[in-house]
C-alpha cells in the first residue's frame, strides 16, 4: 500500500517520483474501476450532471482558462483582484457575485515584496483573505507541477480557483520532435487535466502576438494549440494611456460575449462598466454622443449637444462620420438614434442633469478629424 501523503510536506513542491506517485494514487482512489467513455444517445440522454462550478459566473468556469493580453495591460492586476475576490467572497469585477473558496495564486515572476506591495493596494481596507495561498515558485508542469498542484487541491477540497502568472513559466519544455501545434497542445492539456480532476478552474496568464487582429482568439501568442486546447479563452484589451478595456470571452461552457472595463491604477483593480463594449472601443466623443442617444434616441445634433457639452459642429461633423460607419441611424427632420433603439416622440429639449449623462471635454482630436 501506497504511503499517505505527509502533511507538513512543503507547499508546491515535490520530493520524487515516490511522492508523485502518491498524489497521483489518492486521485485514482476517487474514481475507482475503468471509467466508461461511450454511451448511446439515449443513455446521454437519461443521464443528471451537476452544472458546472464557476469561479466568476458568466466569465470563468471550471476547467483550464487562458487570460491573454499584451505586455503591461494589466492581466496581473486583473488576476490577482480575482484571487482575493474569490478568497473573500466578495464582488469580482466590482458586480459579480462570487462563491467564497481558497484560491493558488502562482507569482512565478514576482517577489514576495511586490506582492505585499500589490495586495496592499488591491485591498484597500478590506482584510487579507486567509485562503489565498501565493507562491513565487513551482516545478513546471511535466516536471511535477501538476502533481504539486494536485497536491495543494488534495488539502484544500473546496478550492474554487488557481492563477498561474504567467504559464510560460510553468508549462515545461516541449517533447523532442514534436510539432509546435502538438507541443503547445500537450502543454495546456497537462494543465487540464488538473482542472478537470479536480472540477476547479485554472486561469493560466499568456501573451498575444504584436499584430492585432479582427479575431481575438489568433492573437493568442502560439499556435492554434493553445486555445483549441483551452476550455476558454479570454482576451483582454486596452489602447495605451487609456482606462477603459475590453475583455473578450469565447469558450466551450461559457457564452462569448464581451465585457467593457475600466482599470483604477489607484486601487489596482478592474471595475465592470455599464452598456455594450462598442461605446467603450470608440473615441469618447462617440462614446458620449452613443451614451446620449441610448437614452434619449431621435435627437438632433443641438440637442445632442446641449446635453453632453461638445460643441455643436463636433457633434454635427461626429453624428455625420457615425451614420457612415453604421454607428447611427437617422430619422426625419435630421434627428439621430442608435440602431436597434427607436425614437418614440421627437426630442426637443434634454439636459445633461436629467439624463445623467457622462461629461465628455473636447480635445484637439474631437474638434479636428474625430477618428
Amino acid at each position: 500500500m501506497t504511503a499517505p501523503i505527509p502533511a507538513e510536506r512543503p507547499l508546491l513542491r515535490v520530493a520524487g517520483p515516490d511522492d508523485a506517485a502518491a498524489v497521483l494514487s489518492a486521485a485514482d482512489k476517487r474514481e475507482p474501476g475503468r471509467l466508461r467513455t461511450a454511451w448511446t444517445a439515449a443513455d446521454i440522454m437519461s443521464m443528471e450532471f451537476a452544472p458546472p462550478k464557476w469561479a466568476v459566473p458568466g466569465v470563468i468556469s471550471e476547467g483550464f482558462s487562458l487570460l491573454c493580453g499584451p505586455p503591461k495591460v494589466g492581466k496581473s492586476w486583473m488576476s490577482l483582484a480575482l484571487g482575493v475576490d474569490v478568497a473573500l467572497g466578495h464582488k469580482a469585477l466590482g458586480s459579480i457575485h462570487v462563491e467564497q473558496g481558497p484560491v493558488l495564486y502562482l507569482a512565478l515572476e514576482d517577489t514576495a515584496r511586490r506582492l505585499q506591495n500589490r495586495l496592499r493596494k488591491v485591498l484597500g481596507e478590506r482584510r487579507a483573505p486567509t485562503g489565498l495561498t501565493l507562491a513565487t515558485q513551482c516545478p513546471p508542469l511535466p516536471q511535477g507541477g501538476a502533481e504539486a498542484i494536485a497536491a495543494w487541491l488534495d488539502r484544500h477540497p473546496n478550492a474554487r480557483m488557481v492563477i498561474i502568472d504567467v504559464f510560460a513559466k510553468l508549462r515545461g519544455n516541449s517533447t523532442p520532435g514534436a510539432s509546435a501545434y502538438d507541443a503547445d497542445y500537450a502543454a495546456v492539456s497537462r494543465a487540464k487535466k488538473v482542472a478537470d480532476d479536480y472540477g476547479v478552474a485554472i486561469v493560466a496568464v499568456h501573451h498575444v502576438r504584436k499584430a492585432g487582429s479582427e479575431d481575438f482568439l489568433t492573437e493568442v501568442s502560439g499556435t492554434n494549440g493553445l486555445a483549441g486546447a483551452a476550455d476558454a479563452t479570454l482576451v483582454l484589451k486596452r489602447a495605451r494611456n487609456q482606462g477603459d478595456g475590453v475583455l473578450h470571452v469565447t469558450g466551450r461552457d461559457v457564452d462569448e460575449a464581451e465585457y467593457p472595463l475600466t482599470f483604477d491604477p489607484n486601487a489596482g483593480t478592474w471595475q465592470m462598466l455599464d452598456g455594450p463594449a462598442d461605446e467603450h472601443k470608440v473615441s469618447s466623443t462617440r462614446g458620449a454622443i452613443l451614451r446620449f442617444l441610448r437614452q434619449a434616441p431621435g435627437s438632433t445634433p443641438k440637442v445632442i449637444a446641449d446635453g453632453t457639452e461638445l460643441k455643436p459642429e463636433t457633434v454635427r461633423q461626429t453624428c455625420s462620420r457615425m451614420l457612415a460607419d453604421g454607428q447611427l441611424a437617422a430619422e426625419p427632420g435630421g434627428r439621430y438614434r442608435v440602431p436597434g433603439v427607436t425614437a418614440v416622440t421627437p426630442v426637443t429639449a434634454v439636459t445633461q442633469a436629467e439624463l445623467t449623462c457622462e461629461n465628455s471635454s473636447d480635445t484637439p482630436s474631437d474638434t479636428a478629424r474625430e477618428p
